[in-house]
């Protein structure tokens, strides 16, 4: 089962299942939309503001 961490300024923020499940889907839909993607067996997203 897929996993996700999200951190906040250095904080892990608490999820439940649902906003997990639905966060998690809706990146894999994504990349697996993309062009050039063949498997998806690790996912790193970093955003800084």
């Amino acid at each position: 089962m897929e996993e996700i961490i999200i951190k906040v300024n250095g904080k892990e923020i608490s999820l439940t299942e649902f906003p997990k499940r639905i966060i998690t889907k809706t990146i894999i839909a994504m990349l697996q939309s993309l062009k050039n993607i063949d498997e998806l067996r690790k996912i790193e997203i970093l955003i800084k503001s």
